[in-house]
């Protein structure tokens, strides 16, 4: 009896390393390891916000508001339907990477055409602001765009979500023209931070390195496995930086990624 306590006691430690709770009582699993593509089926359909993306998103990630302000009954439908499927802790971790992702982004889309498609997402002022503003349904909770990042996101210790997840704002990296799914979520994530770290918005040298202030802001995300920040970016970038190079922050552009804005 002693040893199968001890066994019982040892699964719940092993359950717990990998099982985070936040505040709003939400499943977020820690990643360990590699994530798999090899998934039979998807719990969630995103198919309404795919098809969304693909009429009012760009190549470049710049985001036609006024086309999604018409289609508003087809993004509201899709946050319902992410509100009555809620994650479970039994999900796989690509399930709840999926479901979140995509929450934050149709989530953030929504914020923007409510306010009228203010020139920054920083101009909002509701009680909470931006991100501090709870409005997203999931299950029986409402949840901000904070809770979904910072809480939910960010202890999953996977720092490819940062360039998933879309501000709504110029020096953001990309919204994709295609949802996230439990299937393609590996993928997608090292496409878009590829296509982040190799693009405009960084200016990678080996000596002279000037990145995006999203390493600035969040500094503890992209050094797990006892990386630095360096060794992350080398990971993906086409152009190496050297270990002992200083990294310069570019400073963030919060002017709104509006099709109407791109510029000339």
């Amino acid at each position: 009896m002693r040893t199968f306590n001890l066994l019982i006691f040892l699964v719940l430690i092993a359950i717990s390393a990998v099982s985070c709770k936040n505040d709003k009582g939400l499943p977020a699993t820690e990643k360990k390891g590699e994530l798999s593509s090899d998934i039979q089926e998807n719990i969630v359909n995103h198919s309404e916000w795919d098809a969304l993306l693909k009429k009012y998103v760009d190549e470049k990630g710049y985001v036609d508001y006024p086309g999604f302000q018409s289609d508003s009954l087809k993004l509201n439908a899709y946050m319902k339907n992410l509100a009555e499927n809620p994650p479970q802790e039994s999900w796989p971790i690509e399930e709840q990477l999926a479901y979140y992702i995509n929450s934050y982004n149709a989530g953030t889309v929504q914020l923007i055409i409510r306010n009228n498609m203010p020139g920054s997402i920083k101009d909002i002022t509701d009680d909470g602001g931006p991100w501090g503003t709870e409005f997203i349904k999931i299950g029986d909770k409402t949840v901000s765009l904070n809770t979904i990042e910072k809480g939910i996101l960010q202890p999953m210790k996977e720092p490819r979500i940062h360039f998933a997840i879309n501000c709504a704002s110029e020096s953001c990296p990309k919204l994709l023209r295609e949802a996230y799914t439990a299937k393609n979520v590996d993928e997608l994530m090292t496409r878009a931070t590829n296509e982040f770290l190799n693009g405009p918005k960084n200016q990678i040298t080996p000596n002279d390195p000037k990145i995006s202030s999203i390493f600035e802001f969040y500094p503890a995300d992209f050094k797990v496995d006892g990386k630095t920040i360096i060794e992350f970016i080398n990971e993906y970038s086409d152009v190496k930086i050297n270990k002992d190079a200083e990294l310069n922050y570019i400073p963030y552009d919060w002017s709104l990624n509006n099709q109407q804005n791109i510029p000339q």
